[in-house]
């Protein structure tokens, strides 16, 4: 484990699920970081304070995690290592979304001049990093020093532009300024919803869709 400062960062409601509270609580006992919750409803809002209270107390790096998000205990150890292996600026883990049809919340394409923003169509997953566009941010480790960057460039970090929501704006701005996305498919999470959403409910529900439009 890396020896820099770290902020888990968690924008939340006033309430999470006692899912992610477990995970939180297991994944503390590896890596004792420093947590910090922002409770509110706009969630760009509470991203652009999180990520000020991530340089103000000096940290090296922020850990992004959803307060749905269900996920092994050595989760950020994994993602650091990743991270110092590959050529990332914003790493995100793999995890679905938790409504139909449950697909990557990974997207191929973020063009702003044609309002593009597609979602990434995957009909198989890679078992090693790959590079997208745009992540949501229920999962990402990232080094601190692009949130100067980002606001100085473009007067704003995580406020929404046309088509697009708080996450993939940032990633729109990161990306113009040459930062690379990475996605660790190997490090999965699960999406808790009316089902939690895993890789493997995700390719089962895949191949039930493929075996119903067959049939």
């Amino acid at each position: 484990m890396s020896d820099k400062k770290i902020l888990i960062a968690v924008p939340c409601m006033n309430q999470v699920p006692a899912e992610f509270a477990y995970s939180l609580a297991n994944m503390q006992k590896i890596d004792q970081c420093a947590t910090l919750f922002k409770i509110g409803t706009l969630v760009y809002v509470a991203r652009d304070e999180l990520a000020k209270a991530a340089l103000a107390c000096g940290a090296d790096y922020i850990f992004w995690l959803d307060s749905d998000m269900e996920f092994s205990p050595d989760i950020l150890k994994r993602m650091m290592q990743t991270y110092e292996e590959t050529d990332a600026d914003i790493l995100t883990g793999l995890y679905f979304r938790r409504v139909e049809p449950y697909t990557p919340t990974l997207f191929e394409h973020l063009n702003l001049d044609d309002d593009n923003v597609e979602w990434a169509d995957f009909t198989h997953i890679d078992n090693k990093p790959f590079e997208v566009e745009g992540c949501g941010f229920g999962c990402v480790l990232m080094k601190t020093e692009i949130f100067p960057e980002v606001q100085n460039e473009f007067g704003a970090m995580f406020t929404p532009l046309k088509g697009m929501g708080e996450d993939l704006a940032f990633c729109w701005r990161a990306r113009k300024l040459g930062y690379k996305i990475i996605c660790d498919p190997r490090i999965t999470l699960g999406h808790i919803g009316y089902h939690i959403v895993t890789k493997d409910f995700f390719l089962s529900y895949q191949e039930r869709s493929k075996n119903e439009k067959d049939d």
